[in-house]
Parts: structure tokens; C-alpha cells; sequence
């Protein structure tokens, strides 16, 4: 199945004193984005999943949202539902949140 939109959400974690997403709720951003695009009814047509490194670490917690490319950092739990209905639903990503990568 092809999707429309896919969302990567870095889990990785890493030894201290290394920062690492999968310390800073990346596994909670992953049910999160999951919630909210099953409450629309957009998890057939998007999907969100979670990855392994992002090479971001010291910008995480970190997203990704393919097919742009386009890269997210510092993302916590109340930016989930800006990023779908901004980026996912309206496809204009969240500056506030893009990473230059």
C-alpha cells in the first residue's frame, strides 16, 4: 500500500550523557500522531511509525515527514496536532518546528 504521507519519529536511544529521542517520548509521539490520525480517519491514507536515528539528536525529539523530506525538531506532545492538521491535512509545514537539514 502506497501512502500519501509518512511520518518517521525517531525512538532511538542512546547511552548518556547523549541526548537521545527515544529518552524524550519518542514512542509517545508515535501513539500520539497514531491517535490523531485515527480520529480523522487518516491512518489508511498516512502513515506514522517509528525509526531508528534521524542524525538530529541534539535537536530532538525528531520527526520526519515524507514524501517532502521535511524535518522536525524539539517536538513534544502538544505539537502533534498542529503538525497534522497544518502539515498532514493543509500540507503547509510548521516553521516554527522545521529543522534546516
Amino acid at each position: 500500500m502506497k501512502f500519501k504521507k509518512h511520518v518517521f519519529v525517531c525512538t532511538n536511544q542512546k547511552p548518556e550523557p547523549k541526548k537521545s529521542c527515544g529518552e524524550a517520548h519518542g514512542m509517545a509521539l508515535v501513539e500520539e500522531f497514531k491517535k490523531e490520525l485515527k480520529e480523522r480517519n487518516l491512518q489508511v491514507e498516512i502513515r506514522a511509525q517509528r525509526a531508528g536515528c534521524l542524525d538530529t539528536c541534539a535537536l530532538g525529539p525528531s520527526v520526519v515527514v515524507y514524501p517532502e523530506g521535511v524535518y522536525y525538531g524539539n517536538v513534544q506532545l502538544a505539537d502533534v496536532k498542529e503538525i497534522v492538521e497544518e502539515h498532514l491535512i493543509a500540507d503547509r509545514p510548521v516553521q516554527r518546528l522545521k529543522l534546516d537539514v
